[in-house]
């Protein structure tokens, strides 16, 4: 089978990853990549040697009008790609690859983890046309729940499960990280769902930083864009594919990103997210108010944030608490790489199969 994946963001393309490699051991199967330029994500294709093609080499704006022009843009490159590749199975989250799939008449999945209401937007512009939503169970998908094949796991489990990630030990001496620390992640928010959303400003972002190390542990900062002077001295400067090592071995993370709070939880890692989404997104509270391995607190609510943290820091055995948490959420999940193989390899049987018997996924726990 030709199966075209069109990755818009480093998250996507990690969930796939492994996906993609066990495909790839099949002379029967052939694979295409496409791209666009987003944070780190052609660094993190090109380290893994994939053959890929990156159709926008410009990172797009951030305002509304940038994203519509962009849309179009990729319209317009995807169309002769299509033409020439021929592919049986069109693969991805953007709206482009169901919009061109029903115009062309090819396979096509929409892999998502945000509920209807968070991506509205994304999700008009696709479910309709799209023949299958991919996403967890929990997530829900407004009114296209006949297209729903919902699994029983996150997408963060595609490159974050034992089964496919080991820590590496050895990464605080790689980069000389102290003991303990807390890592801060601070996305920069320009995603179809973060228009009007808010995080941790510079002035909270100053009294988190005291607090922590008062308490005797050390900072790491990661950012998606500049972030002021005073804090430069905080900035990870890793390896790209070495950020969820880095992520595994913290103490904490505190973030105002929802992907890397759910990659905490991937990992048995305290996490607390700041932002306007908390309460939005059912990956989030599931693992929150399931199992308790995440804390989300909304913008503007500082001291409740302030508490959480020192309530953190201050946890007895607060690692193998959080240890015991993950594999209680890890004994209910699938072996979600070994799910993905199956269900591409055997498209659209395995829509069917799942249509009629949605337990079928039980093999894969």
């Amino acid at each position: 089978m030709k199966y075209l994946f069109y990755f818009g963001h480093p998250a996507q393309y990690l969930f796939l990853r492994e996906t993609i490699r066990r495909l790839s051991l099949s002379a029967d199967n052939q694979i295409i990549i496409l791209i666009k330029t987003k944070d780190v994500l052609e660094e993190l294709v090109k380290a893994d040697g994939f053959p890929y093609t990156n159709i926008l080499t410009k990172q797009r704006g951030i305002s509304k009008l940038s994203v519509v022009l962009s849309f179009l843009n990729r319209i317009r490159i995807l169309i002769p790609i299509i033409f020439r590749k021929k592919p049986d199975l069109l693969i991805g989250t953007d709206a482009t690859i169901a919009q061109l799939g029903k115009l062309f008449g090819i396979n096509r999945i929409t892999i998502v983890e945000d509920d209807y209401d968070v991506i509205r937007n994304l999700a008009n512009l696709t479910y309709p046309v799209t023949q299958t939503i991919l996403c967890p169970d929990v997530c829900q998908v407004g009114p296209w729940t006949a297209k729903k094949i919902g699994y029983k796991g996150y997408m963060k489990l595609g490159y974050l499960h034992p089964a496919v990630f080991t820590p590496d030990p050895g990464i605080s001496q790689k980069y000389d990280l102290p003991k303990q620390y807390v890592l801060i992640r601070l996305a920069r928010l320009t995603a179809h769902h973060d228009f009007g959303i808010h995080g941790i400003d510079v002035d909270l972002l100053q009294e988190v930083i005291e607090l922590i190390e008062a308490a005797g542990v050390g900072v790491k900062i990661t950012a998606e864009a500049t972030i002021d002077p005073r804090f430069t001295h905080f900035l990870l400067k890793i390896d790209p594919s070495d950020l969820h090592h880095v992520l595994a071995q913290a103490t904490l993370l505190l973030s105002d990103s929802q992907s890397m709070s759910v990659e905490a939880a991937m990992l048995g890692v305290p996490s607390i997210r700041y932002s306007d989404l908390v309460g939005r997104i059912s990956v989030l509270e599931e693992l929150e108010h399931v199992y308790s391995l995440t804390f989300g607190i909304h913008t503007g609510h500082k001291r409740q944030l302030l508490d959480c943290l020192t309530d953190l820091l201050q946890t007895p055995d607060r690692k193998a608490t959080f240890k015991t948490r993950r594999e209680r959420m890890l004994a209910d999940k699938l072996d979600v790489t070994a799910f993905l193989v199956w269900f591409l390899e055997q498209y659209p049987i395995s829509l069917d199969k799942m249509k009629g018997n949605p337990a079928y996924q039980d093999r894969f726990l």
